[in-house]
């Protein structure tokens, strides 16, 4: 018989999942890709050369991901920005995916948020280290409910819009993106073997800036599911 399998030390932690429009089901998660830098007027804006230079990944914990409607500001920051970006979600994973083939592992889309300690990114930066004090931290992630690409298809273009307590304040279009969600998934498999249950954040258009609590954040890119975020 086999053996069985030892009791954990510890209870496990809950499995991160994300809700999906009109179903019960949730999609778990394994992974959170990010990529930075992905429209040219965002790596402008924040000092950089927009040059089509090979795509620039880091990671979130999956349970950053946060569908509550809330956004709890963070310890340790007095500058938290909001990234506005497009979220794939894969259904199946492999390593050396052609660009041909990415889109047959997306399962589906959403939209979320890319909160970041905007001050604790800047000095890891300028010390050289990584950013994950910045990016990786409770809450991190508001998303909203994802849609199936076999009922929305595969989003190539579309109107992502981002209003703080009513102004606007990022508008970009998919179409704008650098890297597109096909070269994107083929570049990290190359480094990666990925898998159901990975998700990547597309990267966002010009205009972050900061929150502060009691400000209400509304994202919008039909057909997606639209987004809106307390800060409290």
């Amino acid at each position: 018989m086999p053996a069985a399998h030892p009791a954990y030390v510890v209870p496990p932690p809950p499995q991160a999942a994300l809700p999906i429009l009109g179903s019960q089901a949730l999609f778990p998660v394994r992974r959170v890709y990010c990529i930075g830098r992905n429209y040219a007027a965002h790596a402008i804006e924040m000092g950089h050369d927009p040059e089509r230079a090979p795509p620039f990944f880091f990671q979130k914990a999956p349970d950053s991901l946060d569908a509550s409607g809330e956004f709890p500001y963070p310890v340790m920051s007095a500058e938290v920005h909001h990234e506005a970006e497009l979220l794939v979600a894969l259904g199946q994973g492999g390593q050396d995916i052609t660009e041909a083939e990415a889109l047959e592992h997306v399962w589906g889309y959403g939209l979320a948020l890319d909160m970041t300690r905007r001050d604790l990114q800047g000095q890891a930066k300028a010390a050289g280290r990584p950013w994950e004090i910045g990016k990786s931290f409770e809450h991190a992630a508001p998303v909203a409910p994802l849609s199936p690409a076999t009922e929305i298809g595969h989003p190539h273009e579309g109107d992502l819009r981002l209003t703080v307590n009513g102004d606007l304040r990022q508008q970009g279009n998919l179409n704008q993106m650098i890297w597109k969600i096909p070269e994107i998934i083929a570049h990290l498999s190359r480094y990666y073997r990925l898998a159901a249950g990975d998700v990547i954040l597309t990267g966002t258009p010009a205009g972050v800036g900061p929150v502060q609590r009691g400000d209400v954040m509304e994202l919008s890119c039909p057909p997606l599911t639209s987004l809106r975020v307390e800060v409290v």
